[in-house]
């Protein structure tokens, strides 16, 4: 069912599941994520440039949102705010082709959900759709959380820590630390196990499983940015702790 634009790419795909919106203005990226989408049962909306995607996105919201940062017209970062102006739940995934230009992103604080980097793994891009529905899921529906909760892992605890796995929420003291999925993923592969040193490229496996190659840098920057959020609501956070020359571990009180 075709979306009216001028010129620009505007398509539905696929006949069910839930609506993911791709706006993304590289062809065979925007290609090759549809199709892993669809195969995965869900329809897709795609956008080649952001003003086109911004009018369809006024007429109805998608289920969630991929979103590349630089686009023609109108760029991922305003999108991003004005969907945040509409939607607080809305799932949002960025693509982008350098770490440096997300930290940006970070720095104007607008409320994306995770972020991958190009070249990404699709079925690294897939896994984190996945866990964005599902909490997306849950929180339209909390009377399904019991039965969810029975196949999947419960709250884990850390002392004043929280991180519930299913909601993808952070607790530290009761206060929420709003991180992305990545930095949850990191955060818990620390916590799970206090006290022991984890390596940047065993942390690397828990936030991108399907990843081949590792990169020191990658990881101790989700390393500075979770202990931002922390020191944002604690200043006194102090509970991640470099080991020089091994990696990371979460220092038990």
């Amino acid at each position: 069912m075709p979306l009216e634009s001028s010129g620009a790419v505007a398509q539905i795909r696929g006949a069910s599941g839930r609506l993911v919106a791709v706006v993304e203005d590289e062809d065979t990226i925007r290609e090759m994520v549809c199709l892993a989408l669809v195969k995965e049962g869900h329809r897709t909306e795609e956008f080649d440039d952001g003003m086109t995607a911004w009018e369809a996105f006024g007429r109805a919201l998608p289920d969630l949102v991929i979103l590349d940062i630089g686009l023609p017209r109108l760029d991922g970062l305003e999108i991003c705010r004005r969907l945040r102006s509409r939607s607080e739940a809305l799932p949002i995934i960025f693509v982008t082709s350098r770490e440096e230009e997300f930290d940006r992103v970070l720095g104007l604080e607008i409320g994306a959900d995770d972020y991958l980097c190009k070249p990404f793994s699709m079925r690294e891009l897939m896994a984190r759709v996945k866990v964005l529905l599902r909490r997306a899921a849950l929180n339209e529906s909390p009377s399904s959380d019991a039965a969810a909760r029975a196949l999947d892992d419960r709250v884990l605890t850390a002392g004043p820590l929280a991180i519930d796995p299913l909601r993808l929420t952070v607790q530290w003291n009761g206060r929420t630390v709003p991180l992305t999925v990545t930095e949850i993923l990191v955060l818990e592969g620390l916590a799970r196990r206090p006290g022991i040193v984890k390596t940047r490229e065993q942390l690397m496996q828990d936030a991108y499983p399907d990843r081949v190659s590792v990169s020191d840098r990658t990881i101790d920057s989700h390393v500075k940015r979770i202990r931002r959020k922390f020191q944002s609501v604690d200043p006194a956070f102090d509970r991640i702790e470099g080991v020089y020359g091994a990696g990371y571990r979460y220092r038990e009180p």
